[in-house]
């Protein structure tokens, strides 16, 4: 069997590697666009910051001992330009020599990820605006700020990745403010978690405007919306993610209402040979069953199995998901599973919601901690829907029991019976997950 990757990232290395294992005969192309394959993505913002001081850590495996020790046909610096899906080829062209090539493929695998949503700022002249999304960007970044050596940045967006790059802005010492175009940061999680991690980065130095934009750049003046206007030596813009789908749609695979390529439980788009992961493939909520498209490591990776799986053909059907996430905010870490109170309201499910505010594990031990936990869950049959959390220690397990406990069909009550793991500087005699199924009930 002939295995044609394109994507060379999270998604499309760990997929070539996984199908190796099960097809030790199959004949696997795998094509990036980058010198890099596989690199830590979402170590990126870290590395910027100084916080990993060096940043071949985060480079991923080398595409050379990566292929000679998988047996796998390495074209880094490679892009596939054009699909024939009747005779089944890949074109392909030489980034550096742009020599042009085939390659004939039995099973195709698009692993074409996304790129940075680019704001257009009228002005922007000569004013630095830069995004952050591949090893590439990274470096860009980093011989920036050696050479410039900027004192201060707006960043657009307040999401996950925006509030990193404020973090790591900040530990450099950047006067760092936050442009964001709704009410509050965070907008995905619910808003009593939003604004203890607003005022978080309040009390570390980061400034906001919200309900505004950028009119227009006068120099190096940013011209608001509302009026408050101020200089900046750079913008980073963290608006979202658009699907590299170009390739997918010039060979009429289908795309979804989530600008995603539709695929099955196989992780199949509608021609059968040819398969989508990672951000750039649409699968479904695990509550809903509707559209979902998650841009996050463990999904992509979890897609690369499912691929190889059904190549073996020792098929295991994709779960909807339910968009876990964590981030580390300063002193603080919060994270989430599930749907959040705006996405249950938009949904129009009717659910309740229990709220823990306290200590992470005993008082009288001296590193103990403070979490607020929250949980909502269907008003009638008590399932568990979403949780989210966010305090200075603990948060990650709390959030991946409950996670755990919704891909088990729990209820809310149920909580209250997980025997959770006990000791005074792990936890309490009743975990704060114990405590919301008592409080529940």
């Amino acid at each position: 069997m002939k295995v044609v990757v394109i994507g060379a990232v999270a998604g499309g290395s760990t997929v070539a590697s996984q199908i190796r294992r099960v097809l030790p005969n199959a004949e696997i192309t795998l094509i990036g666009r980058e010198k890099k394959i596989g690199y830590g993505t979402c170590g990126l913002p870290y590395v910027i910051g100084g916080l990993i001081e060096d940043e071949t850590k985060v480079g991923g495996p080398s595409p050379h001992k990566f292929g000679e020790k998988r047996d796998i046909s390495m074209l880094t610096r490679h892009e596939a330009t054009s699909i024939d899906r009747e005779s089944k080829t890949v074109e392909i062209q030489n980034l550096d020599t742009d020599e042009i090539f085939t390659r004939s493929y039995d099973k195709l695998i698009l692993s074409t990820g996304g790129k940075s949503r680019v704001p257009e700022i009228k002005g922007l002249g000569k004013l630095p605006l830069i995004t952050l999304k591949s090893y590439t960007d990274m470096e860009y970044i980093l011989k920036f700020i050696e050479r410039e050596k900027p004192k201060s940045c707006a960043i657009i967006g307040g999401g996950f990745i925006g509030i990193e790059l404020a973090e790591n802005f900040r530990r450099l010492g950047l006067k760092t403010a936050i442009i964001e175009r709704n009410d509050r940061v965070m907008k995905a999680m619910d808003k009593d978690i939003s604004d203890i991690l607003y005022k978080e980065m309040v009390d570390n130095g980061v400034e906001f405007y919200f309900n505004d934009g950028i009119e227009r750049v006068e120099d190096t003046k940013l011209i608001m919306k509302n009026g408050m206007n101020f200089e900046v030596d750079f913008i980073a813009a963290s608006i979202g993610i658009i699907p590299n789908t170009s390739l997918a749609e010039s060979i009429g695979l289908t795309i979804g209402e989530t600008k995603g390529i539709v695929v099955n439980d196989y992780m199949q788009t509608n021609d059968p040979d040819i398969y989508a992961i990672g951000d750039v493939a649409e699968t479904s909520d695990w509550h809903t069953g509707k559209p979902k498209r998650v841009q996050l490591a463990w999904h992509a990776h979890r897609q690369a199995y499912i691929v190889a799986s059904h190549l073996s053909e020792n098929p295991v059907k994709i779960n909807g998901f339910l968009g876990s996430t964590i981030t580390k905010l300063f002193s603080l870490t919060a994270g989430m599973t599930g749907h959040s109170e705006q996405s249950l309201t938009d949904e129009g499910i009717e659910f309740e919601t229990v709220t823990y505010q306290g200590r992470t594990n005993a008082g009288y031990y001296p590193d103990h901690g403070t979490i607020d936990l929250r949980v909502h869950y269907d008003r009638n049959s008590r399932l568990l829907l979403g949780g989210q959390a966010v305090g200075d220690k603990g948060v990650d397990k709390r959030i991946d029991v409950i996670a755990t406990a919704m891909m088990g069909n729990m209820t809310v009550d149920d909580l209250a019976a997980l025997e959770l793991s006990y000791s005074p500087p792990y936890s309490s005699p009743k975990d704060p997950v114990n405590m919301l199924g008592y409080k529940a009930k």
